[in-house]
């Protein structure tokens, strides 16, 4: 047993400064009810949330006369602040030095964030009229903390449990129900059908197909055969020769193309366009350097000249002949 338990039927008295800067002694509340809450330093998560639900209920303690006081090892400016932040209607008092605490045993080594730390374990004393402590809830968690100190004030531990017990239960979250699809009306079938099903058979139809076709082998293959069913008894009935009925021309309307095989034709036309470009510079090269080659190893031809022509000669005139 703890020295808390032991605490219990005790009396309880100590001289504390306010958050005003005034000294109180809890002797000078006799006659009152008084809830003596320790909390570990102000203006954190879980100290915030408690002060601020004692504060939300403030007017059941003081209907029924009881005294709410707050204390913590924090200083009359740190009180201050705490207080005028979050508008707290009741008293602060401050245990310097941690001296109450460490007598009351709820100064204690705790593990923060993987580290040995000493501090105030969360603990609230209610002390009755004649100064005797009543009860003590320990390792007080501060959710819904305030509502069980009501229920005790008003009922007793009983109380207090079951106040505890249902703010437990309503804090839990609620099943995830399942989603159920609402049903379709034969109006909706009849409206909603003709406009969906052609949609479906142009868009989803041929996307799904390829992607599905891979799948659905497999499973064919290793589906096993259905057993075949016994033969009916046959029965001599008279044929009825039936006409075939004429098959109606059914207009097919023409599938949309998909945007995709657009740019797929861009995509491989501006890459043919890349390749073509680059073959053609790498032939040209080619074509010129050989050409280049080929001029080099010839010798250059000696230019000469052509003797130039003589004259052609006219023939002599022969003497005429004597007659």
């Amino acid at each position: 047993m703890n020295s808390n338990a032991r605490s219990v039927g005790t009396t309880l008295d100590f001289d504390l400064q306010t958050d005003a800067g005034e000294r109180l002694s809890l002797s000078s509340l006799r006659g009152k009810t008084v809830i003596l809450y320790f909390y570990p330093k102000d203006d954190t998560s879980g100290c915030t949330q408690e002060s601020c639900e004692f504060r939300d209920i403030f007017p059941r303690f003081a209907a029924s006369g009881a005294v709410v006081l707050g204390i913590s090892p924090d200083d009359v400016a740190s009180h201050q602040r705490f207080k005028a932040k979050y508008n707290l209607p009741f008293t602060l008092l401050v245990d310097e030095n941690h001296a109450l605490a460490e007598r009351l045993g709820i100064w204690v080594e705790k593990n923060l964030y993987g580290n040995k730390v000493m501090g105030v374990q969360r603990t609230t004393y209610i002390v009755g009229p004649d100064g005797t402590v009543w009860h003590v809830f320990e390792k007080v968690n501060p959710a819904g903390h305030a509502d069980e100190v009501v229920a005790f004030l008003q009922g007793g531990v009983d109380a207090a449990r079951r106040a505890r017990s249902a703010f437990d239960m309503a804090a839990k979250p609620a099943p995830a129900q399942p989603v159920v699809a609402p049903a379709v009306t034969p109006v909706a079938a009849r409206v909603v059908a003709p406009v969906v099903t052609p949609v479906v058979a142009r868009v989803v139809t041929p996307v799904a197909a390829p992607v599905a076709a891979p799948v659905a082998a497999p499973v064919a293959k290793a589906a096993p055969a259905p057993a075949a069913a016994k033969p009916a008894p046959k029965v001599a009935a008279k044929p009825v020769a039936k006409k075939p009925a004429a098959k109606k021309p059914v207009a097919k309307k023409p599938v949309a193309k998909k945007p995709a095989k657009k740019v797929a034709k861009k995509v491989v036309k501006k890459v043919a366009k890349k390749v073509t470009k680059k073959a053609s510079k790498k032939v040209t090269r080619k074509v010129v350097k050989k050409a280049a080659k080929k001029v080099a190893k010839k010798p250059a031809r000696k230019a000469t000249k052509k003797p130039a022509r003589k004259p052609a000669r006219k023939p002599a005139k022969r003497p005429a002949a004597k007659k």
